[in-house]
């Protein structure tokens, strides 16, 4: 006989893992007991050694849907208990190592329960077990019981309290677990203040009245698992633009849901990878290719009529406007299964708040914030604890691209590469837009949710908010706090602030070399590897020579970095007014590349030229001789922006960062794209000066404008561009290989985004034997960039001591 202590880290808590361990130690003879503590799962049992290896083989390969085992070790026991059989024991308090289990989308057989008469979960929206339901959007500590959540609030009937302590029910100890007797309630109320009458709708209940309200073309606030979102019937034009102008947001492409597949595959091609994302316990929004001739964009249907058929409804245009992807999710909810029970067509379900602010999480605080926007309230009094945008991932190839990392997917840590164990904790401030923050801690990253853009003071204050809940959470202590080089973001200036107050130092580490550590990090590379060749693409990030730098050959490891190659530096005329209005960058271009003068006896007809002799070109150039607010910068992404406007695409302004190169890329030609003949490219020259290489656009927009010239349309000019841009990036990576001994190269940014680009790049440079990191666990955009700084931090930490 063998008597061992087993510890089991990872996401094991609230995930059906003890019950699991006690049905597995019971099949396998062993006597002992489990039980969940800071750490995450203690098990001792005692058996013969076969049993107890056999009973920890089979713990690793029956593990519950949601659990994730990331380290088992096994130790004998020391102890002085005597186990005469195997039970489930109290959680302990102790020091947090455990980890928080992402909200999960509702399994099959809840969504069976809710709709099966005879249950007596039927129709209870808020019906859950331990294999799906709230966790992050519901905690206030750890361990995950029930009296750390929300849910402390709801006393359990004995019902679901006979579940909830049933080892072998599949809601032993499912810390949400209620009921339509004891549980949270749902009521729906009118945004104007009048009352609610059954008498005013068909429905079976104030959920279901949701239904009809949606096809009347209203728009309804709803609120969910973890947030408010507002909802209206995606097939109604006037519905969907009234929800636009009441929002304000103008231009950024709303979420879809749909009840099934089979309606989204109605409109977008859903291949197994896709599908497979969509049914996921996690259910983020996942961008897909919309089908040709499909309806979409054209006249919307508004009769209410359920004799149509699914085909029959056109998704208005105004849903997502100049874009050849949708973005669709699936109820993940019992609240929204019901709702969408009898809907055979999409709605779009976009966060509750006015625009930039953070989604609403409150009842009292939606009815002031969003009164003006909706027609009516479906709420419910679960408090939400934690608020957690929609994940939206994409497939790249035969890869997962995520977009925004958040419900389904934070807190889960990231395992990091060999070498990092040793480092202290450390907090990583991220970035000043799309934030996030990340918490290290013992060879592991735990990112925060997607937080958003810190320039807005309600985002910056939910951002402290989600902070502190996550530092006493995981009960973290930082020693040290890493953050941007760029001395005016509000992250960065917080983290100082932080410093101060405790007293500890802070490492300011450069922006694109955060971006290539973070790609480094999730690809597994480990500590003491040798450098990387890091392209780092995208809008801005402040260098190390105090400029703004956009689009940078780094040659990199998890220390340092030494830049290589850049594009070349062109103004910002206006500074952040350059972002929203794109017409600037060509102009900047176009006076850098010397090729302005040229343009009134050559180009003097062309539609671009006209525009920009409109503007106060006086002025722009004395701002740019001047160096007046026009900083030059080397950003891929204004390139992006000034060859968008040269053809004609969101010339006068944009809504947000990228709106113009997001919709060149929906308009590439194909065909154009993947013909090889070299006069579909556009020429960049290589050069060398001041002891770097230099990507210079000049020969391109020679080459551009004669197109332009010539009327070639925009979709051919457009993938002549993203080709070039490719072919460009390829051949400085050659020439730096070989000449530096490299082998590798990480693809990273928020240009990377663009699918094309990152197609055409990965495609070439692995014909050519080159090995290709890119991201997919986290955001090759400024989401990723907390975790970069913390590994870079790390390394330094680990080297100096």
């Amino acid at each position: 006989m063998a008597t061992e202590e087993i510890r089991v880290r990872g996401t094991v808590q609230g995930v059906g893992f003890r019950p699991t361990v006690y049905r597995l130690a019971k099949a396998c003879g062993l006597h002992g007991d489990v039980c969940n503590d800071g750490q995450g799962v203690l098990i001792r049992v005692s058996g013969s050694e076969e049993a107890i290896t056999k009973f920890v083989a089979r713990l690793q390969t029956e593990c519950p849907p949601l659990a994730k085992i990331n380290q088992l070790t096994r130790t004998p026991y020391e102890g002085k208990s005597k186990f005469d059989n195997f039970v489930i024991s109290t959680s302990v308090s102790n020091a947090i190592k455990t980890q928080i289990t992402p909200d999960s989308a509702t399994c099959l057989q809840c969504q069976q329960e809710i709709f099966d008469p005879f249950s007596p979960f039927y129709r209870y929206p808020f019906t859950n077990c331990t294999h799906c339901g709230p966790r992050l959007s519901i905690i206030r500590a750890i361990p995950y019981d029930r009296c750390n959540t929300s849910m402390s609030a709801f006393v359990m009937c004995s019902k679901c309290e006979k579940e909830y302590f049933d080892v072998e029910n599949r809601r032993f100890h499912a810390q949400p677990v209620a009921c339509h007797v004891c549980g949270p309630t749902a009521w729906l109320e009118r945004a104007d203040g009048k009352s609610v009458t059954a008498s005013m709708f068909s429905m079976l209940d104030d959920v279901d009245a949701v239904c009809t309200l949606l096809q009347k073309g209203e728009i309804v606030a709803i609120k969910g698992l973890s947030g408010i979102h507002l909802a209206c019937d995606a097939t109604q034009e006037i519905a969907v633009q009234k929800l636009r102008q009441r929002k304000k947001r103008y231009h950024k492409p709303f979420a879809l849901m749909a009840r099934n597949i089979e309606i989204i595959e109605q409109y977008c091609i859903v291949n197994a990878k896709e599908k497979e994302l969509l049914t996921s316990s996690a259910a983020p929004i996942v961008l897909l290719g919309v089908k040709e001739k499909n309806g979409y964009g054209k006249s919307s249907f508004t009769t209410n009529s359920s004799l149509l058929t699914p085909h029959s409804f056109h998704i208005a245009s105004s849903v997502a406007l100049e874009q050849n992807t949708l973005g669709f999710m699936l109820p993940y909810t019992p609240l929204h299964h019901l709702i969408l029970r009898r809907l055979n067509r999409p709605i779009v379900l976009t966060s509750g708040n006015i625009a930039d602010e953070p989604q609403c999480i409150d009842n009292d605080e939606a009815r002031e914030k969003l009164e003006a926007i909706a027609d009516y309230f479906l709420f419910h009094n679960r408090e939400i604890i934690n608020r957690v945008d929609d994940s939206v991932v994409r497939v790249v190839g035969d890869k997962v691209q995520t977009i925004r990392r958040a419900r389904g997917y934070a807190p889960a840590s990231i395992i990091l590469p060999p070498g990092f164990q040793k480092a202290p904790q450390i907090l990583a401030m991220g970035s000043q837009l799309k934030n996030t923050f990340c918490l290290f801690r013992e060879g592991e990253a735990i990112i925060s949710q997607h937080l958003g853009d810190l320039e807005n003071a309600a985002v910056f204050n939910a951002y402290q908010e989600t902070l502190n809940l996550y530092l006493n959470l995981f009960e973290q202590k930082p020693e040290v706090i890493a953050i941007d080089k760029h001395p005016e973001y509000l992250s960065s200036k917080l983290g100082k602030e932080l410093a101060d107050t405790n007293k500890i130092k802070f490492y300011p580490i450069q922006h694109h070399h955060a971006h290539i550590a973070a790609c480094m990090a999730e690809n597994g590379i480990a500590l003491d590897a040798p450098p990387v060749l890091g392209i780092a693409l995208d809008g801005l990030g402040y260098g190390d020579d105090g400029t703004l730098w956009g689009g940078e050959f780094l040659l990199a490891d998890y220390r340092k970095f030494q830049r290589l190659a850049t594009f070349k530096s062109v103004a910002m005329v206006g500074g952040e007014q350059a972002i929203y209005q794109p017409w600037r960058n060509t102009y900047a271009h176009l006076v850098a590349a010397n090729l302005w003068d040229d343009c009134e006896p050559k180009y003097a007809e062309l539609e671009i030229f006209q525009f920009l002799k409109s503007k106060p070109l006086k002025l722009l150039n004395q701002l740019i001789e001047k160096g007046i607010n026009s900083p030059p910068a080397s950003s891929v992404g204004r390139l992006f922006d000034a060859v968008a406007a040269a053809i004609g695409i969101y010339r006068e302004e944009c809504n947000y960062e990228g709106q113009a190169a997001i919709a060149m890329e929906a308009i590439v030609d194909i065909s154009s794209l993947n013909n090889d003949k070299e006069t579909l490219i556009y020429p960049f020259s290589l050069s060398f000066s001041d002891s770097i290489y230099c990507i210079d656009p000049r020969s391109m927009w020679q080459a551009l404008l004669n197109d332009l010239q010539q009327q070639i349309p925009q979709p051919v000019i457009a993938a002549k561009f993203h080709k070039s841009l490719a072919n460009a990036i390829v051949e400085m990576v050659k020439h730096l290989c070989q000449e530096n001994l490299i082998n590798q190269v990480a693809l990273t940014g928020g240009v990377f985004q663009n699918c094309i680009l990152l197609q055409q790049v990965t495609k070439r440079l692995e014909t050519l034997g080159i090995k290709v990191l890119t991201h997919s666990l986290i955001p090759a955009n400024d989401g990723g960039l907390s975790l970069g700084q913390a590994v870079i931090t790390a390394a330094q930490l680990i080297h100096e001591s």
